[in-house]
Formats: structure tokens, C-alpha cells, sequence
């Protein structure tokens, strides 16, 4: 039965035999390991999943898809379609009731148009996750998995960085998906880290900060953080840290970004009233 892809869903399935292989290899599973799949698809890599681990959550929210799915997956004992939306799909709830003892592991060939949100959302239940390894757009891996000093480098990096160790394993061309997309994508692997590499007073202000920054990349660090922290002790933060005044967003590291919210947050008093 062919189901016709749907662009409202932002699906393009994977298709090259090739390149599943490669992710099933890169991805190291062991007949030990959980797997929540996002986007069971055609069930092409679901099966695989099934073959190498201990068990297969696969989570799909087109339902058209389903008589086929489960028409291909029934003879895998270990593997369970789930119906939903990984948006709201509760991972910590599930794993209770179902109920499992371990952290999991999330593979998907997620959409382009919400890959934030997804990822936004597997930080939400880090706690559950071991490892995540996903099908994004090349330029959305690369902005993931950016260092300080690049142009890809951004409040999105830095976000993602604090709570998970980020590798691009490989690319993917095109044309290994139908229906073809207009841009190449890259395999991604999250690690969740036990701790945040760097150590922070508050989270809510390193990120108010780092998102404040970035709002206006183009402008000097100084000049982003204007109106939001007065310009004296920031000058006296630049100094003690031997930074130069007129460095540039993109090029604080995100021990840097820490150090300056840990600054901000021990001296009240330099943050604006009205905009934080």
C-alpha cells in the first residue's frame, strides 16, 4: 500500500538502503538497550531497531500509515506502535507505567520544521534519555553542533550544548529521501550529560543572557546587552576577564556566557528593570 507523504507533516522517508544501514551502525545498539523511535514511518528503520535491541517503541502520529506498519512489524515481539505526537507524548509517564527501569535511547527522521521543539522536548525528559541520534537538516546539525567563533554558532548552540555532548556522525545527501527535500541532512548524535560542563548561579538568567545577545548577533556584545545591563560594571566584567569590549556575541564560549550571568547574578542591581 503506498501512502502519499504529507507535506503538513514535513515527511520525507528515508530511502536509500545504504544509509539505514549506516545509522543502525552508527547508532551501536545492544540487545540490552530500549528505543523510542519518533517517526516509525514506513517501518524501514523500525524493523531494523527491532533486530538490534531489546525492545522498540515505535511512535507514529499519521495514522494512514498504521495498517502497513502493522502488517510489517507483527512477527517482532519486542517491537510496539504507539500512536502520537512526540510533542506530547510524556516519555517520563509512559516509562512508568510501562513500567522500565533504564534510560532509553530516541532515534528518529525527524521533520525540519519542528526539529527545536523535538529537541526542546527530549531536553525536557533528559532524565530518561541516555543517547538521541536523529535525521535533521545539514545546516540545523551543523548550528547544533557549533563551536564558538563560527557563524553557525548561537543561542540554540549553547542551549543544546549545556545539557548534551553533540557529534554530526555523517551527511546525508538529498536524494536518499522521497519525496526529495530541497537541502541535505546530517545524522546527529545528543548525549546527555550528568552534569552542565560549566557551573552556573542561575539557568534562567545564563540563557536570558545568551538569548539577549544573540537577538541582535550583528551588533558587539556590548551593545546587545544595552538597556538590559548598565554599561559600567559590564565594562569591569569585560576587564577582569581580559575580553575584549567589543567582542561579538558568536565569540564567547559558553564558559564565558556562564561567567557573565554568574557576574550578572551576584550584583542585582546591573540589570535593567523591565528588561530581562
Amino acid at each position: 500500500m503506498y501512502v502519499k507523504p504529507k507535506k503538513s507533516l514535513g515527511q520525507n522517508f528515508l530511502i536509500d538502503k545504504n544509509i539505514q544501514k549506516k545509522i543502525i551502525s552508527a547508532c551501536g545498539l545492544s540487545k540490552e538497550e530500549i528505543v523510542l523511535e519518533i517517526g516509525a514511518g514506513r517501518g524501514d528503520l523500525t524493523e531494523q531497531l527491532a533486530i538490534n535491541s531489546k525492545r522498540v517503541y515505535a511512535l507514529e502520529i499519521d495514522r494512514r500509515l498504521f495498517p502497513r506498519l502493522e502488517e510489517r512489524l507483527k512477527t517482532y515481539a519486542n517491537c510496539r506502535l504507539l500512536k502520537g505526537d512526540i510533542l506530547e507524548f510524556d516519555i517520563n509517564k509512559f516509562l512508568k507505567n510501562e513500567p522500565i527501569k533504564q534510560k532509553i535511547i530516541v532515534i528518529g527522521n525527524i521533520p525540519y520544521n519542528i526539529s527545536s521543539p523535538i529537541i526542546e522536548r527530549l531536553i525536557q525528559f533528559r532524565a530518561d534519555i541516555d543517547k538521541v541520534f536523529m535525521t535533521v537538516q545539514k545546516e540545523f546539525g551543523r548550528r547544533i553542533n557549533a563551536a564558538a567563533g563560527s557563524k553557525e554558532y548561537g543561542s540554540f548552540s549553547c542551549f543544546v550544548q549545556y545539557y548534551a555532548q553533540t557529534k554530526i556522525i555523517f551527511e546525508i545527501k538529498k536524494g536518499s529521501f522521497k519525496p526529495v527535500p530541497k537541502v541535505d541532512s546530517c545524522f546527529l548524535s545528543l548525549k546527555f550529560r550528568q552534569k552542565p560542563p560549566v557551573e552556573v548561579r542561575e539557568e534562567e538568567m545564563l540563557f536570558k543572557v545568551i538569548r539577549r545577545a544573540f537577538n541582535q548577533r550583528r551588533k558587539t556584545l556590548r551593545n546587545s546587552l544595552s538597556g538590559f545591563i548598565t554599561p559600567g560594571p559590564l565594562k569591569e566584567f569585560f576587564d577582569e576577564q581580559g575580553i575584549d569590549s567589543n567582542v561579538r556575541p558568536e565569540d564567547l564560549t559558553l564558559d564565558e556566557f556562564a561567567r557573565l550571568s554568574n557576574f550578572i547574578g551576584s550584583r542585582r542591581g546591573l540589570v535593567t528593570p523591565g528588561k530581562n
